[in-house]
């Protein structure tokens, strides 16, 4: 069973890096790269949402980033790879309690995972450009935790429960977060064209939503392949 998980996991979470990266250097990556033209431009530059100056951005001269080109590459597709393969670990795991019984399922499972992981917690906290004001980082931190918890919670219920009064509960669970609502910053502010931050959050939820539709039908075809082998060399044996 452990070498099921890992080996799927594996797989998976180098193929959906890989989707993903080739994704994000063709589409959000010259969206970042044109953005950060803006935040290194003079202040003339800068619009704001707010008639006060941006509050909470800083940036640090001193502190070390890849270069654009092969080490911008290199370097997100090392992250990429980490987050690819923690994540289709959870889904082999989860593969183990509730096996799927079609390829198809696995994407089912990846949308669960997107609406988990990325679009919930989006609808208060959006992706952003650099230059863009944002809230104290351990609160946000803890609202996207909480949200992600609140929404695999509430989700599961909503389909696994048999009994209405829990799937209710769930959709309460579900959106709780969302009334209690994301830290935003004291003032709205941000360096680059709206036009161009609306570019990069329809970029950044597409891109995602390809990277978990993907991991959920490779991770799906791929436990199951590994499962009927085993069923395959289990009967070889009792023969």
């Amino acid at each position: 069973m452990f070498k099921r998980i890992a080996q799927t996991a594996g797989f998976t979470g180098l193929l959906a890096a890989l989707l993903l990266t080739l994704l994000q250097s063709f589409w959000v990556a010259p969206l970042i790269l044109q953005a950060e033209t803006y935040e290194k431009a003079p202040a003339a530059h800068e619009h704001e949402h707010a008639e006060s100056a941006m509050a909470g951005h800083v940036h640090d001269e001193q502190a070390w980033e890849p270069e654009d080109g092969w080490q911008r590459v290199l370097s997100t597709t090392g992250g990429n790879l980490v987050v690819a393969v923690g994540f289709s670990l959870m889904l082999a795991a989860l593969y183990t309690l509730r096996s799927p019984n079609s390829i198809r399922q696995g994407a089912l499972w990846g949308l669960a995972g997107y609406a988990v992981f990325v679009l919930a917690p989006t609808l208060g906290l959006p992706p952003e450009l650099p230059g863009t004001a944002a809230a104290d980082l351990t609160q946000r931190q803890i609202w996207w935790a909480s949200t992600a918890a609140s929404t695999a919670v509430g989700l599961a219920l909503i389909v696994f429960a048999r009994h209405g009064l829990l799937k209710v509960l769930g959709a309460v669970v579900l959106v709780i977060p969302h009334i209690v609502g994301a830290p935003q910053p004291a003032v709205h502010s941000a360096l680059a064209p709206e036009a161009l931050e609306a570019q990069f959050k329809i970029a950044s939820q597409l891109t995602n939503a390809v990277f978990w539709i993907a991991m959920g039908l490779i991770s799906a075809w791929l436990f199951r392949r590994h499962e009927g082998q085993s069923a395959e060399h289990g009967l070889n044996h009792a023969v």
